[in-house]
């Protein structure tokens, strides 16, 4: 079946200038021609029905540009494989997404900052927004991410040097975030998709990120507390560094022993 755009944005239930949108954007592909008539087919219906349920489930754009559209060609066991464990896998996703869906000024309000903090820490990469429709809806991880940003300020650090140190911390984890999926996808979600149970991927994911979120801030605070230490015995104060380790290490073998 073809359609004409107007067409194509009744059947899903869209505008117009929507298609369009994700067309510029690069979300569905470019129609083919008939004559001087733009001309869309079952794949861009079933695209966009795709991209409406994942904005619907908490989705950005830039996520849902990485998700595989629809293959029509695929047999209907190996489409149905496909899509059951994307599902379950997109469901674990949105879990762990957050809950609640605030606006900009509700999420400034709920935070109690001022809206301009929060175009900071957006801008910086700490917040992370969802669109849905050309408006932006944060969730409770990015009001805990305020908060506890909030805290780190509050020790005394300087706004305009800490978000700095932000965006170069939200550069660097991108670039590791996105090797890290590709290893997920290319060893263990295309091959359980392969397999009889779509629940497996889900499970595997739920199973791996909190390991993965465990073993990245060990990683950091261990670093972050030997390079501390490094450079106050750089500078002399070793002694005095040695008996508040050594305070610590007392304090926390009592609480184990009291446990």
């Amino acid at each position: 079946m073809q359609y004409k755009v107007e067409d194509l944005a009744t059947a899903c239930g869209v505008k117009v200038d929507t298609i369009r949108f994700y067309q510029g954007k690069g979300l569905i592909s470019p129609p083919s021609r008939q004559g001087r008539n733009a001309v869309y087919g079952p794949t861009h219906l079933a695209r966009i029905r795709q991209i409406r349920a994942l904005l619907v489930e908490g989705f950005s754009l830039a996520q849902i540009q990485k998700v595989d559209p629809p293959d029509s060609t695929a047999g209907a066991s190996t489409r149905l494989k496909t899509e059951s464990s994307s599902v379950a896998l997109l469901q674990a996703l949105a879990q762990e997404r957050g809950v609640g869906r605030f606006r900009r000024a509700e999420l400034a309000e709920r935070a109690g900052v001022p809206q301009e903090l929060v175009d900071a820490a957006q801008a910086a990469g700490l917040l992370e927004p969802t669109e849905q429709d050309g408006e932006e809806f944060f969730s409770s991880v990015d009001l805990e991410m305020l908060g506890s940003g909030l805290s780190v300020l509050g020790a005394g650090l300087p706004l305009t040097e800490f978000l700095e140190l932000a965006a170069q911390h939200d550069h660097n984890i991108r670039d590791v975030s996105e090797k890290g999926i590709d290893l997920f996808d290319d060893h263990v979600r295309k091959v359980a998709a392969n397999g009889d149970d779509p629940e497996v991927v889900a499970q595997a994911f739920q199973q791996v990120l909190p390991q993965l979120t465990k073993l990245v801030a060990l990683h950091f605070q261990r670093t972050l507390v030997n390079r501390a230490m490094k450079r106050l015995r750089a500078k002399g104060e070793g002694p005095a560094l040695e008996r508040a380790l050594a305070a610590v290490e007392a304090t926390h073998l009592e609480g184990e022993w009291r446990k």
